[in-house]
């Protein structure tokens, strides 16, 4: 195509449209708004939640932190505890479920002995010896837990002694018999829990067969409630141990956190 000087201003023109072109579409493109940028996806908060170790110790305070009630006599606190709370334990402890586990036992070896022979025999002998029980451990305890534990100012509680040393708790769970705190929480002789159930024994012979209304069988039932007691504080001072090897921390909420009380100081009792 051959170049003609009378089309260069037509060409002229063209150069000048095709730059106008582009400069104005460059200022249109400068013009439009710029799109919005999309805020970043949410992220999970990672958070690293610290694994707690279960510490025989912690888990036995918090056992002996909330009341038990298969032992209501276990202490919680080491505050004192009003005639009132007292007697509000005495009850406790002649409805709770070691109560009626033992009175069950007891009926049914008495049975098998054939103790208390003016029971009899059968379901009915059974109900008769299971009834006797529960009325003794119940005025047993109103003896001992509330009557002379208030007027002597002793606590009727169980202290754990939380020491480890097998021989240590079970002698202690042992002096507990004769050892116990007062309300001021020194050691003091243990006047209820050897009286209370020579007392309960002697009323039982108001019900018992008349056969076993002599002071010999009477004293010879209070040597085995003697025992029996003993055998019991054992079972008491391991007790937050077996809860615990049971798993029944699993399922039961609510533990607190209190200090168990220390266990009374190796001291004479005073009479």
């Amino acid at each position: 195509m051959c170049y003609d000087e009378r089309m260069r201003p037509a060409y002229s023109a063209l150069c000048v449209l095709a730059w106008l072109a582009v400069f104005v579409g460059t200022a249109m493109a400068q013009q439009e708004p710029k799109p919005k940028e999309l805020p970043d996806a949410p992220v999970a908060k990672q958070t690293t939640t610290p694994e707690k170790h279960g510490n025989p110790i912690n888990e036995t305070v918090g056992i002996l932190g909330r009341r038990s009630l298969f032992f209501p006599d276990l202490a919680t606190n080491p505050k004192p505890l009003s005639t009132k709370q007292k007697f509000e334990l005495s009850v406790d402890q002649s409805v709770a479920p070691s109560r009626f586990i033992s009175s069950a036992l007891t009926a049914g070896i008495g049975q098998a002995r054939d103790s208390l022979p003016g029971y009899g025999e059968g379901g009915s002998g059974y109900g008769k010896r299971f009834g006797s029980s529960l009325a003794t451990a119940a005025s047993s305890n109103f003896f001992g837990t509330f009557l002379l534990a208030s007027a002597l100012h002793r606590d009727p509680r169980f202290f754990v002694s939380m020491h480890s040393g097998v021989g240590y708790r079970i002698g202690y769970a042992i002096s507990h018999i004769v050892v116990s705190r007062k309300d001021n929480g020194r050691n003091a002789t243990n006047w209820p829990g050897m009286l209370g159930p020579l007392l309960a024994e002697s009323l039982a012979n108001s019900y018992l067969p008349e056969q076993e209304r002599t002071a010999g069988n009477t004293f010879q039932r209070y040597g085995w409630r003697i025992g029996a007691n003993t055998a019991g504080n054992i079972l008491r001072e391991y007790w937050p141990v077996i809860f615990r090897s049971l798993h029944l921390t699993k399922i039961t909420s609510g533990l607190t956190n209190n200090s168990a009380p220390p266990a009374p100081a190796a001291t004479r009792p005073s009479p």
